[in-house]
């Protein structure tokens, strides 16, 4: 089976049964916050500088595929291939509709994308990451946007870039009061834990004198512009659709933190809807402990796909075998959900995947850096 429940089995199941040769509609969400710009925090751009891009050209990409001259390219990783690849790939196959939302990002993506009037978050050790006003109108921006999509389509895959993402990620679900760390994953081929700690902490006793059991504000602290997006979205989406929650502990630290605020806020949502949706090389990540992060949350299925690159014709992506990069832009949720969608075993989605690859190779005419990487 190329799809694997991990948790909740019974649960995961009768989502997957559910949704069964449904065609859901796409959500990305970009988001930024500063902690992705630390030296050695993520392996999305191989600098910096490459960063500050990373989550606008993986849009563009998404939306329009290989082109020539692209506004934004795929910024050089220091090894392996951007994701996007893997859902542009799905998307552009089967035709699904796209929705590219812009919660917060240093400068507007060069493609058609909803603005939500977010700004980039500051860094998770400030303590003060955003305001509570731009908390506030993000969640409602979520909420709104959730209530619309659910109407269109039988269920949502919502996914994400966000550079820096996991730390953020583990910084909230800290907050919320799970025993995360040394469970995120991370981009980099062995997880830089101590790293990510040390930040959260320095966050945690930055914003030591606000009241962090009101969700929100435990994000406007310490979270970034995407969760407190998504958040809203499953809530409201649930209400009447299926949710996919395309990412690994990302999306398990949004699943959280989605939970907690309708519980503070005494908002109708319904969690049996939701489901949680990665790679495998998130899932049986040897240095990290995605499945026991979702066992520990408690109620939400982890779904999985299965696909494989031991076998793919490019090393680039053969790197994710080794633990590069793993996850993002809905990858892993895109996978499942093309297995869903029109059965794409792992021999329709390698396939799909390579000639996404061949044509990006052409039109950046034979770029090393074309991939990605």
């Amino acid at each position: 089976m190329i799809i694997r429940v991990y948790t909740q089995p019974q649960s995961g199941q009768a989502w997957l049964e559910g949704y069964r040769h449904s065609q859901p509609g796409l959500v990305c969400v970009l988001g930024f916050t500063q902690t992705g710009l630390i030296a050695g925090i993520s392996a999305a751009g191989a600098t910096p500088k490459d960063r500050c891009y990373t989550a606008i050209a993986d849009g563009e990409f998404l939306l329009n595929g290989p082109t020539p001259n692209p506004s934004y390219p795929l910024p050089p990783l220091e090894v392996g291939a951007s994701p996007v690849l893997i859902s542009r790939a799905v998307t552009a196959g089967l035709e699904w509709p796209t929705y590219l939302f812009n919660a917060g990002l240093p400068q507007p993506p060069a493609v058609p994308a909803i603005d939500l009037g977010g700004v980039a978050a500051n860094c998770v050790s400030t303590g003060q990451a955003m305001t509570m006003a731009i908390v506030e109108h993000l969640f409602q921006q979520g909420i709104n946007w959730g209530e619309k999509l659910a109407q269109i389509h039988p269920y949502l895959i919502l996914g994400e870039c966000v550079v820096g993402g996991t730390t953020t990620a583990l910084a909230v679900l800290t907050g919320l009061g799970y025993r995360a760390d040394k469970r995120v994953n991370s981009s980099h081929p062995i997880c830089n834990h101590a790293q990510k700690w040390q930040i959260v902490q320095q966050g945690l006793q930055a914003a030591a004198a606000l009241d962090l059991t009101e969700p929100l504000q435990l994000a406007a602290a310490i979270g970034d512009p995407m969760q407190v997006v998504v958040a809203g979205m499953a809530i409201a989406a649930s209400r009447r659709a299926g949710v996919l929650l395309a990412g690994g502990t990302q999306m398990l630290a949004v699943y959280a933190l989605a939970r907690a605020i309708a519980l503070a806020r005494d908002l109708f949502w319904q969690p049996a809807a939701i489901v949680v949706g990665t790679t495998r090389w998130v899932a049986e990540d040897p240095t990290a402990d995605a499945v026991g992060l979702a066992a520990m949350i408690g109620d939400v299925p982890l779904l999985a796909t299965q696909l494989s690159f031991a076998t793919a014709r490019y090393s680039q992506l053969q790197a994710y075998e080794q633990g590069y990069v793993k996850e993002g832009v809905a990858a892993g949720g895109c996978a499942i959900s093309a297995t869903l969608h029109q059965n794409w075993g792992q021999t329709e989605l390698l396939a799909a995947i390579e000639e996404i690859c061949d044509r990006q190779i052409s039109v950046s005419h034979f770029c090393p850096s074309a991939l990605g990487s």
